[in-house]
This record gives structure tokens, sequence and C-alpha cells, in this order.
């Protein structure tokens, strides 16, 4: 199996490509070492790129995530990629015989696997942060994808196709969910490295400079700055202009009560 050559027929001609899927000899180990290992690690890699290296742009500001937290968030995401397509290829197969369908495990994780191609190559757009938007967007075609497939490899009448798709992808909702809850006490805190330790600074690329802070400072306000990242990425991302400035002002505020008021301040000239 050609690797490009499948991603691009299965993207682009899904119900004939499900078909010759069908037809593969495989097994899990297979499907994991040639196929779901690869394009699992584009969305942890981009990411990576594009929120520790490249960084969030807004109002002349470039704001990164400390390198040993990006490296920590990749590894960790990677990893649940992984886990992500066994737990949903579990939950297809336990649902068949309730639409009509056939279990089979390999069958299962061959169609699990192959629709989360859109989702995987859509992760690229991680490495331009205020693009990722797209990236959401590229994982509803997967949707679809599931949609074509389970037909096909769990032999579920086509009338029935929606229904099974739809609870589906609930279930991978609410496993999602579960999986992220538990990764969390893998993560390193905000200014702790992945070995826990306390680590180097956030740095902030302004106008006037390159203003170090010290991401300790900003362990109490992790939350609401996480929240703050995702409004004005929302914003960058549909153009809006007064949105982006708001997020970016409480931003500020945030960091600013945080003992960062001399950091925050440094980004805007008190003349244009």
């Amino acid at each position: 199996m050609n690797l490009i050559q499948r991603v691009t027929d299965i993207l682009l001609k899904p119900k004939d490509t499900w078909r010759v899927i069908e037809q593969e000899p495989a097994d899990v180990a297979s499907i994991y070492s040639r196929y779901v290992v690869f394009l699992a690690a584009i969305p942890a890699i981009a990411g990576f790129i594009g929120f520790s290296l490249v960084g969030m742009n807004a109002m002349g500001m470039s704001i990164r995530l400390p390198v040993g937290m990006g490296l920590a968030n990749m590894v960790v995401s990677y990893v649940l990629s992984l886990v992500m397509v066994f737990v949903l290829a579990l939950i297809v197969d336990a649902l068949a015989p309730s639409f009509g369908g056939s279990k089979n495990q390999v069958s299962a994780l061959k169609v699990v696997a192959y629709s989360f191609t859109a989702a995987f190559v859509g992760g690229v757009f991680s490495l331009l942060p205020s693009l990722s938007i797209l990236g959401v967007l590229a994982s509803l075609y997967s949707i679809y994808l599931l949609y074509t497939g389970l037909p096909v490899l769990m032999k579920c009448p086509p009338d029935k196709s929606l229904g099974y798709t739809a609870v589906v992808v609930v279930c991978g909702i609410v496993a999602a969910v579960i999986v992220g809850a538990v990764s969390a006490l893998f993560m390193p805190k905000p200014g702790m490295h992945m070995g826990g330790m306390p680590t180097g600074e956030i740095s902030i690329n302004t106008p006037n400079g390159t203003v170090k802070l010290d991401a300790s400072k900003m362990k109490e306000a992790q939350s609401r700055m996480e929240d703050l990242g995702k409004r004005l990425q929302a914003a960058q991302a549909a153009g809006d202009k007064e949105a982006s400035a708001q997020a970016m002002r409480e931003l500020m505020e945030v960091m600013a009560a945080s003992g960062l008021a001399g950091a925050a301040s440094a980004g805007f000239p008190d003349k244009p």
C-alpha cells in the first residue's frame, strides 16, 4: 500500500476506496504500523511547531507556548490519537449488531483508522495557529468518511448508516472527554517542564523588543489564558478585529493580575 496514494484515494474517492480496503488482508499491527502512526503524527508535530515555534500573532505580538510544554503536549496528543482510534474502533464493533451490521474488530479498526484521515491531514493547519480552525472543519469530513465506510466494512444496511454514524460520533465525543481528562494528569502545569520542575520563560516578541516572562507566575491564570487564547484564534480566523482587540485586552489584564503588568505594557507603545 502506497501511503500517499491511499490518503489521496480515501479523501477524493471514498466509496471506491472502501471496497478496496475491505478486501485487503490486515490486522491491528499492520493498520497501525503502515498507516495510523504516520497520519497521527501530522497534527501532533504541526501543533508543536505552530504554538511553540511560530506562535499566535495578534496586534503586533507573537505569543508562544514554552518549548517544554509544547513538546509534552505533542507527545501526549500523539499518544491520545493512537488510543482514540482504538477506543472508537471498539465502539464501532460493539454497536454493529444494533444497526444490522456484523461484528468484526479488524473491519472496525479499518473504518475508524481510514475515516480519521481527513482529521489527521487537517491537522497540518496547526502550523499556523490562526488557521487551526480549518483543521476542525476538515475533521467534519471524517464524519462523512465514516458514514460511507460503515455499510461496506461493518455490513450495516445503508438506510441505517446515518443513525450508526451519529451514535458513533456521540460516543466518540464522550470517550474523548474521558480520555482527555485522564491525559491531563500527565500534562505539565504552566511553568513546569516534562519532569515537573520549574522551567524557562515564555518569549513575547513585541514591537518594542522581546519580553521574557516567568512561566511559573502564570500558573494561577492558566485556565483564563487558555480560554482567551481560543477566543483570540477564533476572532483572528473570522477577521473580527474588535473581538481580537477585546480578547487581547483581557489577556493583558490577566497577565497584569499575575504580576506581569510591565511585560504586558511593553507590547503597546504610548504613541502609534
